[in-house]
Parts: structure tokens; sequence; C-alpha cells
């Protein structure tokens, strides 16, 4: 890897204390552990089936990917779960998973760090209890309501089961949250402000009047009889995303500490950038130039060249104005022929919301760690407006080489991250 600067042992081109991942936890449509997950994405078989979880039938899509069988009672006894919706049943077991992951961190609660993304937080119980006030009144609303669907109750209950009275932010960017998570993470270890982050995202926005209403503005695929082929990332055929749920988390530490009490190092974060479009609501500004300008901050702040980076783990939404955007904005930082692969992990799992950024960075410090780069699922055939070297049917193997993870949110938020081999 070639650099702009020298760097020390424990500190970056820029002096700066170098921050590497120490645990991971998740709970995604590809599966409930780390194990079961990367395995699913190797295949490229897609979690996309008709809906379980809520009653879909007057829905005009009624597929999505949803978390299989998610067992709570490993994390919270039931009466502590009736209190939880299901963005926080989904981030704290993740977080759970992670800190496990991590072993002991022996450090200071107060130096301990807590940074949970979502996009919408409990929709699940606002739309439960709205049915509530309507059918019985105002007296049957949940006197838990308020607690059970803030956006920031999921970053409260994993420092309340800790016991982490440090730094505890919920971030809420739309799709970009999970990166941003853990971007501003590594960024609280850098700058001192903490010693051990739980950084990550979750989301379980899989709900009637979500669903709806992204089918409405033409988000969604509709592909109700063939959902395992509706997600398709850079295909010429694709028509729109699939909408996921899921929680993923890592602990971060400054590489000095993590070397000191000789804990199992499973990547680093070289880089992050963050921006905006500025443009629109929805659309990405024209020719993926917030994207591109978003990318080239992270592999800047990284020290590394472009070409030095192994692959673009991509936003790939499956939708046309998004891919085709983003395959311009890679091209733009890359240049042509020399430009590195290109995967999107939403053809197995959707698209996970406020999680996205974070499970699919978690693909990232998988893809670093084995050298290996999973397949776009449901590629077939590159659209002609994509210009980028797309992997799809079975793995690439490319060597441990950084990855840069995108994610790209509504209201023009972007976030990338670049993540190396341990």
């Amino acid at each position: 890897m070639s650099t702009t600067a020298s760097s020390s042992e424990t500190t970056d081109h820029r002096g700066r204390p170098r921050v590497v991942v120490t645990g991971i936890g998740l709970k995604s449509p590809a599966g409930n552990d780390v194990a079961s997950f990367w395995s699913r994405l190797l295949t490229g078989e897609s979690a996309a089936a008709p809906i379980r979880n809520i009653d879909a039938t007057e829905l005009p899509v009624r597929f999505a990917c949803e978390v299989p069988e998610f067992d709570t009672d490993p994390y919270y006894g039931s009466k502590e779960a009736r209190r939880l919706d299901r963005v926080t049943h989904l981030g704290l077991a993740a977080a759970v998973d992670a800190l496990e992951d991590a072993g002991d961190v022996r450090t200071d609660p107060a130096r301990c760090a807590v940074i949970a993304a979502t996009g919408v937080g409990g929709l699940g119980t606002l739309e439960e209890q709205e049915q509530v006030y309507h059918s019985k009144g105002a007296s049957r609303v949940s006197p838990f309501f308020v607690p059970m669907m803030m956006a920031n109750r999921t970053a409260g209950e994993i420092a309340m089961r800790f016991g982490w009275t440090g730094v505890n932010l919920c971030i809420s960017t739309a799709c970009a949250a999970g990166a941003h998570a853990i971007g501003e993470g590594a960024r609280l270890l850098r700058d001192g402000s903490a010693d051990v982050v739980l950084a990550g995202g979750t989301e379980a926005a899989i709900t009637q009047i979500c669903m709806a209403a992204f089918a409405r503005m033409g988000a969604l695929s509709a592909r109700n009889e063939d959902p395992a082929r509706a997600s398709r990332p850079f295909d010429a055929d694709r028509d729109g995303f699939v909408m996921g749920e899921g929680a993923g988390f890592v602990v971060l530490e400054r590489l000095d500490r993590a070397r000191a009490r000789d804990a199992h190092i499973q990547a680093e974060i070289l880089g992050y950038g963050r921006n905006d479009d500025a443009h629109h609501v929805t659309a990405p500004s024209p020719g993926g130039a917030g994207a591109a300008a978003c990318m080239q901050l992270a592999i800047d702040d990284s020290g590394l060249s472009p070409s030095a980076i192994g692959h673009v783990n991509a936003h790939g939404t499956s939708t046309p104005l998004n891919d085709a955007a983003e395959a311009e904005a890679i091209r733009k930082v890359f240049g042509g022929d020399d430009a590195p692969p290109v995967t999107s992990v939403k053809g197995v799992i959707g698209h996970t919301i406020g999680a996205a950024g974070a499970i699919e960075a978690i693909a990232g410090v998988l893809s670093v760690r084995d050298g290996v780069v999973p397949p776009t699922a449901n590629h077939e055939r590159r659209g002609e407006d994509i210009e980028v070297d797309v992997v799809a049917g079975d793995p690439r193997t490319i060597g441990s080489l950084p990855v840069l993870s995108n994610s790209f949110g509504f209201g023009g938020h972007n976030a990338s991250l670049i993540i190396g081999p341990a």
C-alpha cells in the first residue's frame, strides 16, 4: 500500500492513533452470526421472501428481507423484550455479540462510548400505538410508547446494559447512518475522547406504512412473483430495492491498546469521508459528484493512493438512478480500466436502511480478512449506464487489500469508509 506520509507502528500518516476492529456482531437477513452471514454472501443466495412478520396482504409490495428466527431470550427476558421495539431488539443483540467477540476490554466505563445509528427508530411501535389510539382511545396508549419509539433508545439501552457512562450518541442520516456511526467512532478514538467504542446501526422498518410509502415513491422492486431475483444491483433490469432489516455493530479500539490486551485484531479503519450532495432530498447529485467527493475524502484521510484500494463495497441499492450515479462516481475517482472491482451485498440482504452502512462495513472486514470479494447477487447483465467491473456469479479472490465501503442516504448524506487488513 502506498502512502503519502510516514507512519509509526501505532500512529497513521497524520500522527493520529491507528484504529482497529476487535469485535463484530450482527443480526441480518443472511444469518444471525458472522459465519452464517459470510457464507451466504459468498454463495450469493438472496434472502428476499414473502413477508412473515406483518400482514402484507394489502400491500403493493409483499416481500422483503427479514431477519430469520431471531430469538430474544439469550439477550433479555420476556418482560424486558415487550418494552423494547424490534429495532432495539436487533441492535442490542448485535452489540452484545460484538462485545463478546472482542473479549474483556478492561477499561474505565467513562472511557467507553456508544454510537448507535438508525434511519427511523421504533417505527413498528409508532404504527401499533397509533392503531391502539384510534381503536381503543387515548387511555389505552402504552406508557412505554415514547421510550420504545425514540430513535436514541438503542444507544441508551446498550449503555445501560454495560454500564458505560462515556460518549453516547444516536446518528440518523438515513441510509448513511451506520457508516457514519463507525466513522465518527473512529474519530472519537483518534481525538482521545474514548478508549473503546461500540459503533453500528440498526433498523426494523418492514412495517405496513413504511412498505406502502416506499412503494408509492417507486423506490421498491415490485417483483412479487419472484422475490429472490428482485434486488439486482447494477443490472440492466434493476427496478428498485428490496426492504431489509437488521443490525450490525463493531468494537473499535486504538491499535496500541488492542495490542496491549492481546485482542484479536480483525481489521483497521484506515479512512473516513463524509459530505452532502446539497442537491435533492432523494435523488443523487448529477454524475455522482457528491459520492465521488466523499470517496476522495476517505482516500485522502487514509493516506493511500486510489490504486491501493482492492475493491469497492458499493451502496448499490438496485435503483436505476443510484446505481448509475455511483458507478459514474467510481469512474471519476479511480479512472476507467484500472478501477477496482465493485460489489453490492444488497442483492442478498436487501437494503437495511440505517443499518446498511454498518452491516456492509462488516462485510468489508470479512473481505479483507479472507481476501475475497462476494458476488453481486442477481447481477446477470450489466446496465448500459454502468461502466464498472461488477463482481458477479462467483466470489473473486483479490488478496487482503483495503476495501472502500460506500453508504449514501436520503437528504444527500454520504459516507465512505476505508477498511484495511489487520
